[in-house]
């Protein structure tokens, strides 16, 4: 396949109305295209790093490439997937959450080359519209179209309050795009209805066409999206070492899908060494992120503490002015734990280690010396805790 082809076909899942017109349009004209990012916690995640790809993907093709940051629409919250509302944010936590996103981001996007891609912020239109201009764009849909979803069917189903701001949520979204004037949005699969309501709302208002591109989801085969289920979620402020080895814990049945949607490695098929494959992986996904020597240095850091049983060159150190502590005190004390009764539940599920033994009593005094001694919680967590006055 020609470049145009991969770039259209690789971790696509449907282009509305047609490939093969935005494949045209693309060869008479230099398009502009965006996908929105709404800052609901301080890092983008790897579903937001499939996104990405594929808009730096487009940067390198000669396309315009706009990030936009969904500050406003982060404040109604997406309803997309969820079977209860979001829990509303204010505008100070949506401030802080995007405070570090042009930089994640920028590890994949070029923001200062000769096509450098733009980021912008959709507070900019619509927290300056009237609520005669909201009115005029509720007046193109209807309640019977916004009830179709399948997530709204699902709490009518369980009697589950839907609130009207919900509805909103799609008519704000689509409305990015007639202000930027764009010819193409990406998103996820799970984004279609409000990128389609975003054509809906360009096609009204401006006359013009937009094409749609949504891409695959990182999924298993039961539908359930990475970073949906406890444990697995990578966020791209992550560690070299901690995407490493969340990538190594990886279902195998993930595989094929993952190396389509975070790599440009070539896609082989039916995974014959499953083991080989997410090293392949993860390695490459870190090398993406934070460079070339940190994979290396991570790779080498799994090997060594999962393959032969070791313990990582740097951890945290961690020292306490008592020379004894019960075993529950010093799990809190080395910062590897939120709270004392995430560090009990710890303990009794048998996550918790002291120099590579198995600790089951959360009272349990642990004598401290000057040398340390090495703390392990779960697969990745270390610290050494010592006796220093």
């Amino acid at each position: 396949m020609d470049k145009l082809e991969v770039l259209l076909t690789r971790g696509v899942a449907q282009i509305l109305p047609s490939k093969k017109g935005l494949k045209d349009l693309m060869t008479q004209k230099k398009i502009t295209l965006y996908q929105g990012f709404d800052p609901t916690a301080p890092s983008l995640h790897i579903g937001n790093f499939i996104g990405i790809r594929k808009l730096a993907q487009f940067q390198k093709a000669g396309a315009k490439v706009i990030f936009l940051v969904g500050d406003f629409t982060a404040m109604i919250g997406d309803p997309t997937d969820k079977k209860a509302p979001r829990k509303k944010l204010t505008s100070q936590q949506i401030l802080k959450n995007l405070k570090d996103y042009k930089n994640q981001a920028g590890k994949i996007l070029d923001f200062t080359g000769p096509n450098k891609a733009e980021i912008r912020f959709n507070s900019e239109w619509l927290s300056r519209l009237t609520f005669e201009e909201i009115l005029d764009l509720a007046s193109l849909f209807t309640v019977q179209q916004m009830l179709e979803r399948d997530m709204f069917q699902e709490r009518l189903k369980n009697q589950k309050p839907i609130y009207m701001h919900e509805f909103m949520y799609p008519l704000m979204q689509g409305y990015d795009c007639v202000q930027m004037g764009v010819d193409l949005e990406i998103g996820g699969s799970d984004q279609l209805f409000n990128m389609l309501a975003g054509r809906t709302l360009m096609k009204t208002l401006k006359n013009k066409e937009k094409y749609v591109l949504s891409l695959k989801l990182l999924e298993d085969d039961k539908g359930v999206k990475m970073g949906k289920t406890e444990g697995n979620a990578i966020n791209l402020n992550d560690s070299p070492e901690d995407i490493y080895g969340k990538i190594m814990a990886f279902p195998d049945s993930f595989l094929g899908l993952a190396v389509e949607l975070l790599t440009d490695l070539p896609l082989t098929g039916k995974v014959n060494n499953p083991l080989k494959t997410k090293k392949n992986l993860a390695y490459d996904v870190v090398r993406q992120i934070h460079g070339e020597d940190s994979a290396h240095l991570a790779e080498t850091e799994f090997e060594k503490i999962f393959q032969k049983r070791g313990v990582p060159e740097e951890m945290r150190e961690v020292s306490l002015k008592e020379k004894s502590a019960p075993l529950l005190d010093l799990i809190f004390e080395s910062g590897l734990v939120k709270s004392r009764s995430e560090a009990k539940r710890l303990i009794v599920e048998r996550g918790v280690k002291l120099d590579g033994k198995v600790m089951t009593d959360p009272q349990e005094e642990i004598l401290l010396n000057q040398e340390g001694k090495i703390l392990k919680i779960g697969k990745r967590r270390f610290a050494k805790i010592k006796y220093g006055k």
